[in-house]
């Protein structure tokens, strides 16, 4: 590819991770064209390079391409952007990258139940969105299988109560806490805000039915789904502010219910694909480098049964969900004695301190756009 100003993002307007990406890319001021991925170039150029078919993808101006949310803001971090993602105080950051978690991991429950169990409600904006994306002739195909897999997300009957008032106190939560904030850790976004924003755009703020009870129950929630996906910092309510997060490695006191909302949320669930996954790499010991599927586009390792808020539900188990939670483990990993001990103390008086777990020896790692296992031999 020929160097250009500009970055190019594939991607679609519906996705819950393209939206994460296009929210860093827009708020940062980096000049970027979204193309969706029935243009030429996606199927030439960018298919044979990241393995299966997958969004967002990012190309750099110089022809890197890089797939994969995490990756795309890690890589445009370390290019130097104006309001760094990731906070440089430890517990600040450990926070933040569990938020990420939340956002992009447990809350897929909340983001698919709206999108397609309305799905009659909602038809002609689906239509029209996944049409626009993918082409009329793949729009039927591609709503169907993504219609599927609510099951293998925890979404059934016992379950749909038990997200819907999930959702409704968690945009409560989240009302108060915007009343006082712009963002989630200060005066500016961090990768929490990045990785909340997804499901809160792309699928809760966008479709019909939860858009409607986001305006309804929330608006500042909703405002700040504005300023997520607004270029710049748009805190026109904040004149005062300057960009930061919040002194002293300390949290925002209207974050803390939002933050105890999660650790009930995520648990057991958490702990129990972890489990399933230390068993899994136990029992197989792949080798260094070992592509974590035999296929690239299944990302999926098995199945387990769990609860979530009291409700019996089956959902699949993905080892990327300890790529994203690694970053927080390195974080503590890398603090020394009593740094270390607040830190997990106040995990621990949050909730959270499980979704954290020190010493696991083998990591789920990324090459060539694919997860990967790393270090299982040592483990031996």
């Amino acid at each position: 590819m020929k160097s250009t100003s500009a970055y190019r993002l594939y991607g679609a307007s519906h996705s819950l991770y393209t939206g994460k990406a296009r929210c860093y890319l827009r708020n940062q001021g980096l000049p970027y064209v979204e193309l969706s991925t029935w243009h030429p170039d996606f199927a030439e150029r960018i298919l044979p390079q990241i393995g299966r078919g997958i969004i967002p993808v990012l190309e750099t101006p110089d022809g890197q391409v890089i797939q994969d949310t995490v990756d795309i803001i890690d890589h445009l971090e370390a290019q130097g952007v104006p309001w760094p993602a990731y906070p440089q105080t430890p517990l600040q950051r450990v926070v933040a990258v569990i938020i990420e978690y939340y956002g992009g991991q447990a809350m897929l429950k909340h983001a698919m139940h709206y999108r397609w169990s309305y799905r009659a409600e909602q038809e002609a904006f689906l239509r029209c969105a996944f049409t626009l994306g993918s082409g009329a002739q793949l729009a039927e195909q591609i709503m169907g299988r993504m219609n599927s897999y609510l099951p293998r997300l925890g979404v059934n009957a016992d379950s749909i109560p038990q997200i819907e008032s999930s959702f409704l106190q968690l945009l409560d939560r989240l009302e108060q806490h915007f009343a006082e904030w712009p963002y989630l850790l200060g005066t500016q976004p961090s990768i929490a805000d990045y990785g909340l924003i997804g499901p809160m755009f792309a699928h809760l703020g966008r479709d019909p039915v939860p858009l409607a009870i986001m305006q309804r129950r929330a608006p500042r929630v909703h405002r700040w789904v504005e300023r997520m996906t607004a270029p710049g910092l748009d805190v026109v309510e904040y004149p005062e502010s300057e960009p930061a997060f919040v002194a002293n490695d300390d949290l925002p006191s209207t974050l803390i219910p939002v933050l105890q909302h999660i650790a009930e949320e995520i648990f057991p669930e958490l702990t129990d694909k972890l489990a399933f996954l230390d068993a899994w790499v136990a029992e197989l010991q792949p080798a260094d480098g070992t592509p974590v599927t035999e296929k690239p586009q299944v990302r999926q390792v098995g199945m387990i049964q769990t609860r979530f808020r009291g409700a019996t539900i089956e959902v699949g188990v993905e080892p990327y969900l300890l790529y994203i939670l690694q970053r927080a483990t390195d974080t503590l990993l890398g603090l020394q004695e009593p740094e270390r001990a607040r830190v997990q103390g106040r995990l621990a008086e949050l909730g959270l301190a499980d979704a954290i777990r020190l010493g696991r020896q083998w990591r789920v790692g990324r090459r060539q756009n694919i997860e990967v296992w790393e270090g299982v031999a040592a483990t031996q």
